[in-house]
């Protein structure tokens, strides 16, 4: 999954955004799938990155609601 920064998050429409929402959190749940059930993770910094990019997305969609 790509790292989504601000700016492309605002350029989305908010379907767009919520689609985008769902994929991160999917990978999120399957990353933190595969670490507990002891694998290593492909990359260490990956379930960090994604909840950051979720974190954005949400951020930015309760501004645009206000």
């Amino acid at each position: 999954m790509a790292i989504l920064r601000s700016e492309e998050v605002r350029k989305m429409n908010s379907d767009e955004r919520q689609d985008e929402l769902d994929k991160l959190v999917m990978e999120l749940i399957r990353e933190r799938a595969v670490t507990s059930a002891g694998g290593a993770p492909e990359s260490p910094g990956k379930i960090k990155e994604i909840r950051r990019t979720i974190a954005r997305i949400k951020t930015i969609q309760t501004e645009t609601k206000k």
